[in-house]
């Protein structure tokens, strides 16, 4: 079983890797770029869009090419076409978000969001531990636009959203890799992980730049929003509940605090601003590459402790959300006391 999964995860890299800067053509050629045309934007230069394109079409083929050399079980085959048809949807959004000169309207990105993940619920993929079933619902879908849109905030420098992106793709790969009933979680994360990892190297690099602009960050939010709904925690402990917390703890952070520092500012949460923790980083002497870093360094922790936390007992558990806790108020305090425009 194990190498299926490296198919899975060589196939969407390679894929990635050499569609990337084939859609950067495309997107040069139309002039489909991210221009900075106010001071909200953290780049200087025009810069290609639509890297997204590449991650899902390296997603997509690769969980293709392993449905034709694969059985799955009937329950798997229906929860990946809830979550390719949901998939598509998110990337079509994301497309012309790109290519409008200054965006959507936050509402109807909401509407599409939310019948994306109406296209989840009905293929059976969502939050299964509440009650009643419409409550359930409800939450799903607001987990769903929630994460989505967590991944498209926290893209506001080079690297950070993908590496986050692939980084949590991870750590539900490993969580849920022992289970055998919810397989498609196990092939959606790990073809996850080989498309993000396929273009970071030109997200990142100075020659051949591209973004993946709202057509890669809806996407990827998307899809780590749909493996969150499907990988058991419980097993051991009834708190392993919460890992996806953890999981996807620093796009999540960065949402809230986000939303937070606007509301203190009387400005709408749904408007452009500077109060993100990586650009609050920047101001007092982090260069990028550092911040970078520490994020990808900071990704992984918490996806260890989420892992760890559904393999020991309650009570260690209960001590590492704690303390985890303890730390972020500590880090926020301090993020708090920095100045943005």
């Amino acid at each position: 079983m194990i190498s299926i999964f490296i198919i899975c995860f060589l196939v969407a890299f390679v894929i990635s890797v050499v569609l990337t800067p084939l859609v950067r053509k495309f997107a040069l050629m139309f002039r489909i770029l991210d221009v900075p045309y106010t001071d909200i934007k953290t780049h200087k230069t025009p810069t290609p869009y639509l890297g997204g394109i590449a991650i899902a079409s390296a997603f997509w083929v690769s969980i293709v090419v392993i449905r034709l050399f694969t059985s799955f079980p009937t329950g798997t085959l229906r929860s990946l076409r809830g979550i390719l048809l949901g998939s598509f949807v998110m990337l079509l959004l994301g497309i012309f978000d790109d290519i409008k000169h200054k965006g959507l309207h936050f509402k109807f990105k909401f509407l599409v969001q939310a019948i994306a993940a109406v296209l989840l619920l009905s293929y059976g993929i969502r939050i299964k531990f509440i009650q009643p079933e419409w409550f359930a619902i409800v939450m799903t879908v607001i987990w769903v636009i929630g994460i989505t849109n967590a991944f498209n905030i926290i893209d506001i420098m080079d690297g950070l959203s993908g590496g986050i992106a692939l980084v949590c793709a991870l750590g539900f790969f490993l969580i849920g890799i022992p289970a055998e009933e919810e397989i498609y979680v196990n092939f959606v994360s790990i073809a996850l992980v080989g498309a993000c990892l396929g273009f970071l190297p030109y997200n990142l690099g100075n020659k051949l730049k591209i973004f993946m602009g709202d057509t890669g960050a809806l996407f990827i939010g998307f899809i780590l929003a749909s493996v969150s709904l499907g990988v058991k925690y419980t097993e051991v402990n009834t708190l392993g509940l919460f890992a996806p917390l953890l999981i996807l703890a620093i796009p999540m952070y960065d949402t809230l605090l986000v939303i937070y520092f606007r509301w203190k500012k009387g400005k709408s949460p749904f408007l452009g601003s500077k109060d993100h923790f990586a650009l609050r980083l920047e101001k007092i002497g982090y260069s990028r590459k550092k911040i970078i870093v520490v994020c990808y360094i900071v990704s992984l922790f918490l996806s260890f402790c989420a892992l760890l936390i559904t393999r020991v007992d309650i009570l260690i558990a209960g001590v590492i959300y704690l303390l985890l806790l303890v730390l972020a108020f500590i880090i926020t305090y301090e993020l708090a006391k920095i100045k943005v425009e």
